[in-house]
């Protein structure tokens, strides 16, 4: 997981909230993406693509933000 570590904490994190929260009106993808997950609906490649795009990189903030914790 070097590869994480190479990752800037100062890009990552203003680019995880972006992503997360995009679009702000009428409601954020990442969260109508996981509404149809948890529904079993999630079935079109576009929906799964935009799971993806919206919740990887806030995955990898997580992630970063663990094993920062974790080398403490």
């Amino acid at each position: 997981m070097q590869w994480l570590d190479r990752i800037s904490l100062s890009l990552l994190l203003p680019v995880a909230l972006l992503l997360a929260l995009a679009p702000f009106a009428p409601e954020p993808h990442l969260w109508e993406k996981l509404k149809l997950l948890f529904a079993g609906t999630l079935t079109r490649p576009i929906d799964i693509f935009d799971l993806v795009l919206h919740g990887g990189p806030l995955v990898l903030l997580v992630l970063k933000l663990i094993r920062m914790r974790s080398q403490r």
